[in-house]
């Protein structure tokens, strides 16, 4: 039940870690300006590396790419 409940969480973070990505590279697509692109691309790095943290915390406790998958999240 535990090893559930973890599971459950950590597909959690990485479908909002995944949503925060796909923000920013909307962002960084209608960037405007040297400014706006510049912290679009802050932006977008951190959430990139937000995204793999998540993802490797997955791989780290052993959660199946099948898992992952069939949720819909790539790994």
């Amino acid at each position: 039940m535990l090893k559930e409940m973890e599971e459950d969480q950590i597909y959690s973070d990485i479908q909002k870690a995944k949503a925060e990505w796909e923000r920013a590279v909307r962002q960084f697509e209608e960037a405007q300006g040297q400014d706006e692109i510049d912290y679009a691309i802050y932006v977008l790095e951190a959430a990139e590396r937000k995204y793999q943290i998540h993802l490797k915390r997955a791989k780290r406790v052993g959660i199946k790419k099948a898992v992952i998958g069939d949720r819909g999240m790539g790994m």
